[in-house]
């Protein structure tokens, strides 16, 4: 039996995740959502009752929330601990995901409050919540943290592909692959391994309601991710994504040099 921390269940990767996962009966998943009684009857509607699963309030933008979040955890785990601890909540920006930083730039107030709800969301946030969490996690056996990261923070597909979008979200992701590095830095000794992990382009329903100039922005995007890689067909479907994220924390170790380190989905840099 495994126990799980995901951050962010209420749709996507993170609602993905906690279905997967908690169809073992035998694992324990606690989940961390803005609005629980949304989520609740999402589950019950979707997966039925399942004890093994508890949700709690758990707002990455508010500390309260989050620290009373790691005490209703404790008392749920109890003396088990935490094996993995998914942060896997964040702010995915749609004011800057289809354009380039020249254009935001007309519209400064937005790119402002944008920026800093960003910072706030996917890296203090972050920081808040892995805080909070690892000493349940040092109770665990696998004592394994992941943070859900982005290849759009990669420099080198940056700069080789001259990608213009999401600069933004990216630069947040950045920010969070070296925080995960400091806590990997911190803990290794402690035999917990921290990493971030890159699912790929996984279909999670962003690309709804574009104008005119964000779908240009996006093809233009999806154009040079063809030309990294020309086997990219289009996004993952989720529940086809959440295998290959799980099949590879499984086997992540400090030993295999996995600690600190920013990888995708196939445990490498290539992120499509």
């Amino acid at each position: 039996m495994s126990v799980y921390l995901i951050s962010g269940v209420s749709s996507g990767i993170g609602f993905a995740l906690l279905k997967s996962i908690s169809e073992d009966p035998q694992n324990l998943v606690v989940g961390l959502v803005r609005n629980t009684a949304a989520t609740e009857q999402k589950i019950a509607a979707e997966l039925g009752k399942r004890s093994n699963v508890h949700i709690l309030h758990g707002d990455l933008t508010n500390y309260a929330s989050l620290k009373q979040a790691a005490a209703d955890t404790a008392q749920i785990v109890g003396d088990r601990g935490i094996d993995y601890l998914v942060g896997n909540a964040g702010f995915p920006s749609h004011f800057d995901a289809y354009s380039p930083l020249g254009d935001l730039g007309e519209e400064p107030k937005e790119l402002d409050a944008v920026a800093d709800k960003l910072f706030k969301t996917n890296v203090t946030g972050n920081i808040h919540l892995f805080n909070l969490f690892i000493p349940l996690v040092l109770k665990g056996k696998a004592k394994k943290v992941i943070a859900i990261t982005s290849g759009h923070a990669d420099l080198e597909f940056i700069n080789n592909f001259d990608v213009e979008n999401s600069a933004l979200y990216s630069a947040s992701k950045a920010a969070l692959n070296v925080i995960v590095a400091k806590f990997s830095a911190q803990y290794k000794k402690d035999g917990v391994l921290v990493f971030s992990l890159s699912p790929g382009a996984v279909e999670v329903g962003h690309f709804g309601d574009l104008t005119p100039k964000q779908t240009e922005g996006l093809m233009k995007f999806l154009g040079k991710a063809q030309a990294y890689a020309p086997h990219f067909k289009g996004p993952t479907p989720v529940d086809e994504a959440v295998p290959t994220i799980r099949s590879l924390w499984e086997r992540a170790s400090i030993e295999t040099g996995y600690g600190g380190a920013f990888v995708s989905h196939f445990g490498n840099k290539q992120w499509l």
